[in-house]
């Protein structure tokens, strides 16, 4: 089966760079798969994607060796499998609360009889390779989002699932939780502080932490404070700091 890059470079000790599809067009997935980022999510929650991109998306996502990564919209057992079948190597599930709902999205990713995903991997079979039924559990890589209020009251118990990869932090919906305005590269200390917590929570149980980011400063941050992975930055706010970086420049050469 094809090797899944996320967890080489886990292995050796190294930090993941993640870019981000909003947009649903295959052409944006190729560009941005061709810029050197280590994996490349589909958002299926928040973006323009739906099930029907998903697969033109995935193919060309495919033509390099970016790892392709999907957002489902919620915890539903149904969607992650699909998304698998059609060749996501990881799955990254939003608003998980409990210990149970944790479980729940492993049980979706594995099969059986260590989870309940069915067998019928109809292009994950063609992007991974012949032996995707034999290997693919332990190259799928599912990834739990914590951001609610009892998520983190839940944090050490969903942290300990078995077979659950990392945790991912949402800061937005983060923010909420903390009763905080919602905000990307939060340095609020109160937020600084509970994701610092994540991180340890997630470590202290073999887990890997996970930063959502809008800036390289952040993100090298992140690093820095020891997240396992970090998501530089996405597809339609590359295109808007790019666009509006030109027509200031412009004003700025015409003052």
């Amino acid at each position: 089966m094809r090797p899944n890059r996320i967890k080489q470079l886990w292995n050796e000790g190294k930090p993941v760079v993640l870019g981000w599809l909003s947009i649903s067009h295959t052409f944006t997935a190729e560009v941005m798969a061709r810029q050197g980022f280590d994996a490349l999510c589909i958002d299926l929650q928040h973006g323009t994607n739906n099930m029907t991109d998903l697969i033109p998306m995935l193919q060309a996502i495919s033509q390099t060796d970016t790892v392709p990564v999907v957002r489902v919209p919620w915890n539903d057992a149904a969607t992650i499998m699909k998304a698998l079948d059609y060749g996501a190597y990881a799955v990254i599930v939003p608003m998980v609360s409990t210990a149970e709902e944790a479980a729940r999205a492993v049980a979706a990713c594995r099969y059986p009889p260590v989870g309940m995903r069915s067998s019928g991997p109809i292009r994950g079979l063609q992007y991974g390779g012949p032996d995707y039924l034999a290997k693919a559990d332990g190259e799928i890589v599912v990834i739990a989002m914590v951001e609610t209020r009892e998520g983190l009251a839940n944090l050490d118990a969903i942290c300990s699932t078995p077979g659950l990869d990392a945790i991912y932090i949402g800061p937005s919906d983060l923010s909420f939780a903390l009763g905080l305005p919602p905000k990307m590269d939060n340095t609020d200390p109160l937020h600084l502080e509970t994701c610092n917590r994540i991180r340890d929570a997630a470590h202290r149980h073999g887990k890997k932490a996970c930063m959502h980011t809008m800036s390289a400063a952040f993100a090298a941050d992140a690093l820095k404070r020891g997240f396992d992975l970090v998501m530089l930055t996405s597809d339609i706010n590359s295109m808007v700091a790019g666009v509006r970086k030109q027509l200031d420049d412009l004003k700025a050469a015409r003052a």
